[in-house]
């Protein structure tokens, strides 16, 4: 009964604090996490003063706007040149680039999205190889993720690769979220390079990715969401009446 009360007593206190209800914010989970790769000291990929980090942070910032624009609840790991491995304070590892990788793995699981997209670019040392390629986890949810993403992708760079399974890499290693890896292009190839580093191209890019993104949210993610949401209220409630 005490452990009753008190609950009651937390909840009014809950209530009464509240704004009112003309500038309360609606409850918005994230549904969709932009990982963008690489940042700080940790350059990427390179091709004379072309950092993968930098086309990655420009295509994400541009892919954050057209999501959110389209509606979509967003969320990005970093808006800024730094690297995420200097905010891993808790892995006790000396490699920094674990740490990073980490980090950005743990932020899935703190933030809970619908669906995770983790921007790369590619390189090869043949450099007529070129095209986007998708890195899917050893799940359904991420293989359709993948197979729309490399659909909307192909068309626009007019090739025909397949996603390919990411059995080795670290940030698919998980299952708090379907993931996919989308490399974007080669930075060893002019084509690509000239479409990943133009701000038209960049465009057309997230476009093709936000495409792809929103067939997947609107076959598989309207009435999850709506789904985790009632989830989340009931356990909240049972845990605090109980």
């Amino acid at each position: 009964m005490r452990k009753r009360m008190t609950c009651c007593l937390l909840l009014l206190f809950l209530l009464m604090s509240l704004p009112e209800s003309s500038d309360a914010l609606p409850f918005t989970p994230i549904q969709i996490l932009i990982d963008v790769g690489h940042g700080g000291v940790d350059s990427g990929t390179t091709y004379g003063s072309l950092h993968e980090k930098d086309i990655n942070l420009q295509v994400a910032k541009e892919l954050y706007r057209q999501l959110t624009d389209a509606g979509y609840k967003v969320a990005l790991n970093r808006s800024e040149d730094i690297a995420l491995s200097e905010e891993n304070r808790w892995l006790n590892n000396r490699s920094r680039h674990l740490r990073d990788l980490a980090q950005r793995r743990n932020l899935a699981k703190l933030i809970d999205p619908q669906l995770m997209i983790s921007l790369h670019v590619n390189w090869s040392s043949d450099s007529k190889r070129r095209g986007p390629l998708m890195l899917y986890q050893s799940n359904e949810q991420s293989y359709m993720l993948a197979q729309l993403l490399q659909s909307s992708l192909n068309r626009l760079a007019e090739t025909s690769h397949k996603p390919v399974k990411g059995k080795t890499y670290y940030m698919l290693r998980h299952n708090y979220c379907p993931s996919v890896i989308v490399e974007m292009g080669f930075i060893s190839n002019a084509r690509d390079r000239a479409m990943m580093t133009d701000s038209t191209g960049q465009k057309k890019l997230a476009q093709a990715i936000r495409d792809a993104v929103s067939e997947y949210i609107t076959l598989t993610g309207g009435m999850q969401m709506k789904v985790e949401e009632q989830e989340v209220e009931e356990s909240w409630w049972q845990e605090l009446m109980d």
